[in-house]
Formats: C-alpha cells, structure tokens, sequence
C-alpha cells in the first residue's frame, strides 16, 4: 500500500473565514486519512490571518496556510480551489470546506474508484450536519445523493441534466484527477450558490457516482453569505438566482444528446422522482409534454412562476458568456 501510495500525491483545497474550531476539526479530518499521501492548501480569506494559527498548532507538514490579500469573500476564495493549476504535482483533487470534513476513507476509496472504473472524477456523497457549531450538532442518517441519483459511471450529457431536477454537484463531493479534462473553476463573478450549478454545467466527461457517504456537509449557508461582499437584498437575490437557474437548465437541456432528453423522465441513472423532473421541465419553460406526471393545474401553475421568475428576475450578467464557452465543449 505504501509504494502505491507514494505515486499518487492528493492535493486538498481548503477555503476559511473566521471559524478556527470548524477549521481544527476540518484538518484533523485529512489527518486521519488512511490514504497519507496528501498536502493541503489553507486559503485564509481573514484580513487578519487568524487561520495561521490553527495551521501552525497542528504542525503538519503537509499542510500549508495562504492569507488572501486582497480579500476574496466567499464565492472568490471557492472558486479558486477549483482551479487547473497544479503546483503540488499533485495527482488527484478535492475541495473540503473549513465547515465540512471527510471521513477516514475518503481519498482511499475515491482513488479506487477512479481506477477501477476508469473515470477522473467521482461524485461522492456527503452526509449532513444540522445545527453545525452548535451542542445540538448532529448527523443526517443518509447521504444528501440518497433518492437522487443511483451509484455508477452516467455520462455528461445526463448528469448536467440532473440540474431539471435538483442543483447537481456540491463542492465538497468532487473529487477529480489530473486529467480530467472539465474545468471546474467558473472563473467569472457570482454567487457561492450560483457557482455549483454552473459547475454541474461544466462537467465535460463521464463522472462515477459514489453513494457511500463519506464526507461531511455543514448545513450552515447564513454562515457563509460573504459572497462578492454583496450587500443585495434577500428577494433581489432569490429572484436573480431562480432567474439564472433556469438559463443553465434550459442550456444543459439543449446541449444533452437526443436520446438522454428522451429518456430524463424514467432513465434510471436519476433517482429523482418522476414529478421532480417533470417540475423542472415546466417550470423552466423548457417543455410542457410530461404526460401524466403532472396534472394540469399543476402545470399551469409551476408554468406561472417560471413565468414570473423570468419577468422580474435577472440573470448573472456573465452567465450567458459561460454558457456559450463551455457548450462548445460537446462530450
């Protein structure tokens, strides 16, 4: 095991703000690993430095801390972590989050999975914390993916059209290799939020879906609302983001391949129920023909508030510009 190791160098991304007992738990977690063979880039997005010192009371040598200067605020400071440069020589990639952490077997078996299944990227799924931070933390007994998608290896074509139903991607479930060819840093302002759906947009390859839950998701969003330093009210955002959303799922619709548009309502790489697909279809304008999946008024409805959405809400005004530079990347 150790000789396999050796080749195969994991470089882990980890963005922080000001959560020093989160970011302790976080790193302790890659500490723990039964895969060693790791190095871990802490990007501080305090003005003050204050993760340094978590950094530095660990004394891991595998574990470096960067202060961003000039600040980045939430969505930038992500971002970043999921970009191509590689200066670690590193193998293999995930992002884990000062508030989310991995489960010992996390790098281990993501490896495998790559190799036996000959994918670079792997979609694991992640357990929930409620009430994170808090005495009354706990454990979702499921894994977020649970009823949404089936484990196995789905084409890109039909994974971007998991966005229909639901967000596709998270973050802190990505695991990729050095050659994977999607590039999953979007690069271009938005929200956090916004981010992981135009990620799901990017994916440009097939992806193996892992349903073991083996990392850790802090349900904990009002925490992290630092996004581009934003001071946009709360409806304004919603609007916009519901707006945006509904762009990238008719784009992921219209890039799919025929075949898999025929089959997104019983294909069964997709564990959404049958009116869950059909409820993104009509309500993102993008096809009134469900059959039976949904009665008429219901139809009617959903079709009134995407109609609504698309009247007052505003689309990311790089959001168009995204999409046309990656849908020229046909896999």
């Amino acid at each position: 095991m150790q000789a396999r190791q050796s080749k195969s160098r994991v470089h882990i991304r980890t963005p922080t703000y000001r959560r020093p007992a989160a970011l302790k738990r976080c790193l302790e977690s890659m500490i723990a690993q039964t895969w060693e063979n790791w190095v871990c880039d802490v990007y501080d997005d305090d003005p003050e430095g204050s993760a340094a010192t978590v950094v530095n009371a660990l004394c891991d040598p595998r574990i470096t801390c960067h202060q961003n200067k000039p600040q980045r605020f939430a969505s930038k400071n992500i971002d970043q972590c999921f970009g191509r440069a590689n200066p670690c020589d590193a193998d293999y990639f995930c992002v884990v989050e000062d508030d989310n952490f991995i489960l010992p077997r996390f790098i281990e078996d993501n490896i495998r999975i790559c190799r036996q299944q000959g994918v670079e990227i792997v979609f694991r799924n992640q357990l929930v914390e409620f009430e994170s931070g808090s005495k009354d933390a706990h454990l979702s007994a499921g894994g977020i993916l649970d009823n949404k998608l089936t484990e196995g290896r789905i084409n890109a074509s039909l994974f971007r059209m998991s966005l229909i139903a639901d967000i596709g991607v998270s973050n802190g479930g990505l695991f990729w290799s050095r050659l994977a060819v999607s590039d999953l840093e979007i690069k271009v302002p938005c929200s956090a939020t916004l981010q992981e759906y135009m990620r799901t947009f990017a994916i440009d390859e097939p992806i193996y879906i892992a349903l073991e839950p083996l990392a850790v998701w802090a349900e904990n969003g009002d925490d992290t609302l630092r996004d581009l330093g934003s001071k946009a009210g709360y409806l304004r955002s919603e609007l916009s983001l519901k707006r945006s959303i509904g762009v990238l799922r008719r784009g992921a619709w219209a890039r799919a391949a025929a075949e898999d548009r025929s089959r997104f309502l019983d294909h069964p790489a997709f564990a959404y129920p049958v009116n869950m697909r059909a409820r993104g279809l009509v309500k993102s304008h993008i096809t009134f023909n469900v059959g039976t999946a949904l009665r008429f008024s219901d139809k009617l409805r959903l079709a009134l508030r995407g109609g609504l959405t698309r009247l007052m809400g505003r689309s990311d005004p790089n959001l168009h510009e995204f999409i046309s530079t990656r849908s020229r990347q046909q896999v």
